[in-house]
């Protein structure tokens, strides 16, 4: 899952960027209207945590522009405006979500999960394939009853091929979609990240690599490397 957090106090914006990190939640920060909007146009976020009072294109605006489009990010408002006719407008500018300021972290991972499950295909909490169960809420992963033990990263990778269904998701895609915009697009993570979540998880291996497409969900035997 990859969150955009528009948020201009660089404090706040950096503290919730990395406990999402720690919540394998690649996450990126844009700390005004501008910024907000050009990141949007370039990521596919699934979700975006958004202040309305920043400076630029206000919050508000922002909702309305994503809200216009079929394939956003859901929006989740994160304010001080905690009157009731605040988040009556919230949602009306297109809010997905309501939290208001302060708030426990906990609780936003958990309302961003619960966004993060509403795509048009509608991903399930527990998402389970090929003998593989994942539940995100508590970031545990079984293997045919037993239990797995994964790095963030491994987690958040293995999260977005189960998304996929056993559709091929392309390096590019998983690097979008599992590490932030600091990525190095030339960088061999994905492969490596991988290779080691392939041996975590054990034989037969369940991750198929498919040389210059990608990598998906085995829904039978795989070769000894993935293929």
């Amino acid at each position: 899952m990859r969150v955009l957090i528009v948020e201009d106090e660089p404090f706040l914006a950096e503290a919730i960027r990395d406990g999402l990190r720690l919540e394998a939640i690649a996450a990126d920060i844009a700390l005004d209207g501008d910024a907000a909007l050009e990141l949007l146009g370039l990521n596919a976020y699934d979700v975006a945590v958004l202040d309305r009072d920043i400076p630029g294109p206000d919050g508000d605006e922002i909702a309305r522009r994503v809200s216009a489009g079929s394939d956003g990010p859901r929006i989740l408002m994160l304010t001080a405006a905690d009157r009731l006719d605040d988040k009556v407008t919230g949602f009306e500018y297109g809010a997905d979500d309501y939290l208001t300021k302060p708030f426990a972290l906990r609780e936003l991972v958990l309302r961003i999960r619960a966004l993060g499950r509403r795509p048009a295909r509608g991903v399930p909490p527990v998402v389970e394939l090929a003998g593989i169960r994942l539940d995100p809420f508590r970031r545990e992963v079984y293997r045919d009853g037993r239990y797995v033990a994964l790095t963030r990263k491994q987690f958040a990778v293995l999260e977005v091929l189960l998304a996929a269904g056993g559709g091929v998701v392309s390096a590019e895609d998983l690097l979008a979609r599992a590490w932030d915009e600091n990525a190095d697009p030339f960088t061999n993570a994905v492969r490596i990240t991988i290779s080691t979540l392939r041996k975590r998880l054990g034989e037969p291996w369940v991750i198929q690599t498919l040389p210059g497409a990608g990598y998906r969900m085995a829904v039978g035997p795989s070769t000894p490397d993935g293929s």
